[in-house]
Parts: structure tokens; sequence; C-alpha cells
């Protein structure tokens, strides 16, 4: 996993591939949750018919292949863990498996030596006289959180001095099934009031659904965030609860509750004070280790020039993420666990070897084909040899009302970039199968695959007319399984016979294609990396760019057999 410096003499200089030309036009698609699951009706890929896709499996067997995009294949700390965008992204570019997000804080917890480093000795300064406030999601799905390392921490800080404690609570269902906020809640108070029972003084403060509270993200609707401020900082909500289980319970009971969109809500004490604010003197820690959905709160709580929505108050607090969220930006400035350091990416290597790059999204993914592919780098290696383009996404409408959301308008900026010839890569994202996936709409995820579908076909066209070679996976599954199922791989039902939706990302291999009027007769997919997984991709997308990948690279996928 770890990395090595390039060598002495011209370290950035790539050699030449023996039997790949230089010069040809590589489109890389990514598209975002689409793995691939036996057809059945809650495999919305298969429902959606997707005919562009299809052609390609079909046409060129030696050219399409399935490889790992989640656990160990992604720096995960098992194959139990399902892969998100944000790490498939940095092994797509990265092409080395890094540890990534939950593992880094696993390591950390498991050695203590997370309560040793500069972050947890900042904070720490808070807990003579101070709260510490614990903000995020409530979850074992993951992706953003889990609910044991929270456990842990407040264990961990507890034992090293945290004598009144706060937890400010996200409820899930998007990653884990709807409703089990209630269970998470019940397991949470149970860890509290062993703490009360040694002498701490520890209670959750308040709360809300993850896409209605806080956990909005690439800023596209701060009023999330304002409310997760309202609750957290100022302990002013709409609801007032005695208790989060009271809460949870009491919010859900609607007939169009989900934990997803579960509204704000804050504890009170007998006298109906909140009782647990974020005041002057206070320490937090936002415990997420995914960085794209803390990032906004992050720079709430620690900027003090800030103008997206009207504070109120900001308190002087000690703030630390569980990860720094944004390299390139510096935040936050303090962080419990240090980020995987991801160096000489395929983006940097390509650039430093004179590859015209421009890579385009629309906004909730637009990260992911700039930020995350580069290694967690902010910004261009080479501006006069890169361009990258962003979309905006739709504000305040859900994904599941407008489906097909910016893929053709993604296709159409790619065309246009292919047909320009300005460029030697033309790097995309199209989000529909993750996005529209996660809302757990099956109609209108089926939709947004035949937008996808569409989408890919206009880039292929392109590619076509420039005699250039494709390049087409994905970063983790989702939409090609919408359905809770069994250990016998059956649905599951609720209690009125109803099929559960599955809403989270999945465990299943994604596809990879290649071809393109470009491409050299004699290349195909390797049959001796079975277990490949996204790390693979960059050597591979760099041997068609013509180069050889540097030895430390995971091998590539492809080799050139004469015909």
């Amino acid at each position: 996993m770890a990395t090595r410096p390039p060598a002495e003499g011209k370290p950035w200089e790539l050699a030449a591939h023996p039997r790949l030309a230089k010069g040809t036009l590589v489109g890389v698609v990514v598209l975002d949750g689409w793995g691939e699951a036996p057809p059945d009706p809650f495999n919305c890929i298969h429902a959606a018919g997707t005919p562009t896709l299809d052609a390609l499996k079909k046409a060129a067997p030696a050219r399409w292949r399935l490889i790992k995009a989640h656990g160990t294949a992604v720096g995960l700390p098992t194959d139990d863990d399902m892969g998100n965008s944000e790490v498939g992204h940095n092994a797509l570019g990265a092409g080395q498996i890094y540890a990534q997000g939950a593992k880094l804080v696993d390591l950390a917890l498991a050695s203590g030596k997370i309560y040793e480093g500069e972050g947890f000795k900042y904070i720490r300064q808070s807990f003579d006289d101070g709260t510490l406030h614990l903000i995020g999601l409530l979850s074992d799905g993951g992706v953003h959180s889990r609910f044991d390392q929270l456990q842990l921490l407040l264990k961990g800080a507890s034992e090293h001095g945290a004598k009144r404690i706060r937890v400010h609570v996200l409820t899930d269902g998007r990653d884990v099934l709807d409703g089990s906020s209630v269970r998470f809640v019940e397991m949470l108070e149970e860890d509290l009031t062993r703490l009360r029972d040694k002498g701490v003084d520890a209670r959750v403060a308040s709360g809300g659904g993850r896409m209605y509270v806080t956990m909005d993200r690439y800023e596209n609707d701060w009023q999330v965030v304002k409310r997760g401020w309202d609750a957290h900082v100022l302990g002013e909500a709409p609801h007032k609860f005695k208790n989060a289980l009271e809460a949870v319970k009491k919010l859900r009971e609607d007939p169009k509750a989900n934990d997803q969109y579960l509204p704000p809500f804050v504890i009170v004490d007998e006298s109906g004070k909140p009782v647990g604010p974020i005041q002057d003197g206070d320490a937090v820690v936002t415990f997420n280790f995914r960085a794209d959905r803390m990032v906004m709160l992050a720079k709430a709580l620690e900027y003090e020039n800030f103008d997206k929505f009207d504070r109120v108050r900001f308190p002087k607090i000690r703030y630390a993420g569980m990860l720094q969220y944004d390299g390139e930006l510096k935040l936050p400035s303090h962080y419990l666990v240090a980020p995987p350091e991801i160096e000489r990416t395929s983006g940097e290597y390509l650039a430093r070897n004179g590859v015209r790059t421009y890579a385009c999204s629309e906004t909730v993914k637009f990260g992911h084909v700039t930020f995350f592919w580069n290694g967690n780098r902010s910004g261009y290696f080479n501006p006069s040899l890169e361009k990258y383009e962003e979309i905006p996404s739709d504000i305040g409408i859900p994904f599941n009302v407008q489906p097909k959301m910016k893929a053709l308008e993604i296709a159409q900026k790619a065309r246009d970039a292919i047909l320009s010839r300005k460029f030697d890569q033309v790097r995309v994202n199209i989000a529909n199968g993750d996005m529209v996936g996660h809302t757990g709409d099956i109609e209108a995820t089926i939709v947004g695959c035949k937008a996808a579908d569409e989408a890919v076909k206009i880039i292929l066209d392109a590619i076509e007319q420039v005699g250039g070679i494709f390049v087409l996976t994905a970063d983790h599954g989702n939409a090609e399984d919408m359905a809770k199922r069994d250990k016998s791989g059956k649905p599951l039902r609720d209690k009125d016979g109803k099929v559960q939706t599955l809403t989270s990302h999945t465990l299943n291999p994604v596809p990879i294609a290649i071809g393109g009027p470009g491409l050299a007769p004699g290349v195909r997919f390797r049959t001796d990396l079975p277990n490949a997984g996204l790390a693979n991709v960059a050597a591979t997308v760099m041997n068609l760019h013509g180069f050889e990948a540097p030895e430390d690279y995971e091998p590539t996928l492809i080799e050139v057999v004469d015909k």
C-alpha cells in the first residue's frame, strides 16, 4: 500500500509503452453507483434497458470484465465494507491501494494513537471547564461513519478526561435500513447511561435526518447546514423532546417520515432548557470519517469570516474533525486521525508528461473526477494542460423528481471537448445510478439509468468520430440491486408484504469496458488478474495513452496479443 518517491534523474518521466502509441484521445466514463448483479425487478439497470452498455458486453467479451470496488480492494478494513464514491475515485486515480477512511480510524483507535495525536491534545484542553460535543451520522453503514467507532471514542474520551459530553445525532436511513434510527438511539442511550453511572455527564443534545439537517455537500443547499447549526450550536429547533429515543419515535409517526429527512430536534431538561448547545470554551468533534458531507459544517465551525447564513453567534471553540476533510483548504485545521498521503497520482504523472485533460461532472460528483481522482488535491497540476468544468446540480429538487439529473448536459460537454481535439483525455462522472438510487425510488432510478445509457452513447459516438479509445467503468454498486435481501438472496418484506427497498451502496463488482476505433487490434483484458479492482484502472489508462505505468502501481488490466 505504501508509496515510494519517483526514481532519481527524471522522476516524473513515464516510459513509452512498447506496443501502444501515444496521442490517441482516451475517454474515461465513470458510471456512479453502477454495479453488476443478476437480472430481477429490483435491478434497475436491467429493468431500464441499457442498449449502449449491453452492446459493449455482447460485442467484445474480451474487452469487458468485472472488477472489485469495495473492501480491501479500495483500502477499506474488510470485504464486508461497501465502497463509496470517494475511496472509489481515489483508487481509480491513484493506481495504488491506500488505507482509507474507516480503516485509518480503526487503526488509530485500536492502537490508542488517536489519543496521542495533536488533534486530541488540542480538544482535550477544553475538558476541564467545557463540554465535548460529538456530531455525526448515527449508523453502522460504514460509508460516512460507524457506530462502533463512536462507542470507542466516547469510551476513550471519558477515560482521557472528558467530564461532560453531548452527542448530536444525524439519523441515516440511506446507507442502512430506514427505521434503524430507533435501534441506534437505543444503543447509544445505553452507552451514555453507563458513562453517567461512572460520573460522566453524557447525553444526546440534538439531532435530525442526514439529508435535511447538517450533512449537505458541495455547497448545494446551505439551509441544510443552517438547520444543523441552529440545533447543535444554538439549541434551537422546531421540535423539543426530553430524550432522543422519544424524539425519533415521535417524529417517525408522521406517515411521510423517514430517517433521512427527520426534522431537526433538540433535547431539553425539565424546565424546557436545551441540554447541550455549543458554548465558548467547548470542544467539538465531527466524527464522520468521510469528507464530503462534513466540509460545509467544518467551514461554519472554523471560519471566522463566514457569510453563507447568519450563525447568530460564533462560539470560541476547539474544533477537530475525525479526519482532515479537505487537504487543499487544510480544513479542519485540527483532526484526530491523519489522512492518507496519496502521492504520485495518475493525473499528476500524465500532466507532467504533456497529456491534456478535460474533466466534467455535475456538482454532486464534480469533486470526484477532480479532487478525489487527484488524491484529495484541489486545483490543477498544470493549468495550461487541464480544464475542469462543473455543471450545477438542481437545487432543492429531490433526485427522484428529476432522475435524468444532468447526464445529457455532461455528455454534451464531453462531446464538445472530444470533438474540439484540444484534449488527450476526457473524463466524466455520470451520477444517476447512485444519486437516484439513494432515494429508494425504483421507477425513478430506472429512468435515471436510461438517461445514463443515453449519455454514454453521446460520448461514445464522439469518440468514434475522432478515432479515440474509451474506458467505461464505475466506482461502486447501487442501482443494480434496490432490494434488501435475506441470506438466500430473496427480497425481504415488511409486515404488509412490501419489499424493503435498499438505498445503500452494494458489495457487487463493477464493469469495465474498453474499445473505440483507436484501440489497437490486439488489446484485450488479461485473464490472470481475477481479483483486480479499481486501483488497476490507472495503469490501464496510462497504457492506453501510450505509457508504461510506474512499477509500484497496481498492474494494468490489459495486454497486447498478436492476432
